[in-house]
């Protein structure tokens, strides 16, 4: 009967340190958004800012080279993925082709 008290115990002990927890950080969220007045989308950049995975762009040569280095990412998908599409588009069924031949 004390193993079944100590476990209902522990849950309840680890129910609360969630709520603790998830309290934490809805006041953390809450807190983020009002620093950028509301803004999701903004609070998502200054993150992705703060944890390096993008950088801020300060010059024109900046968000030049960003630009750029797209445009090579999507360049390279067209010459992958056209190929692969027209091949897609001109296949050829050899079972329903056939040769008309005319009389003469």
């Amino acid at each position: 009967m004390q193993s079944h008290d100590t476990n209902k115990a522990l849950t309840y002990s680890m129910v609360a340190a969630g709520g603790i927890f998830g309290l934490w950080a809805l006041a953390a969220l809450i807190g983020g958004l009002h620093q950028v007045n509301w803004q999701v989308t903004e609070l998502i950049r200054h993150y992705l800012v703060a944890t390096g995975m993008i950088r801020p762009l300060h010059t024109l040569v900046d968000f030049y080279s960003h630009i750029k280095g797209i445009e090579y990412l999507i360049c390279v998908a067209f010459f992958v993925a056209f190929p692969m599409f027209y091949k897609y588009v001109e296949k050829t069924d050899t079972r329903t082709r056939t040769t008309v031949q005319s009389k003469h």
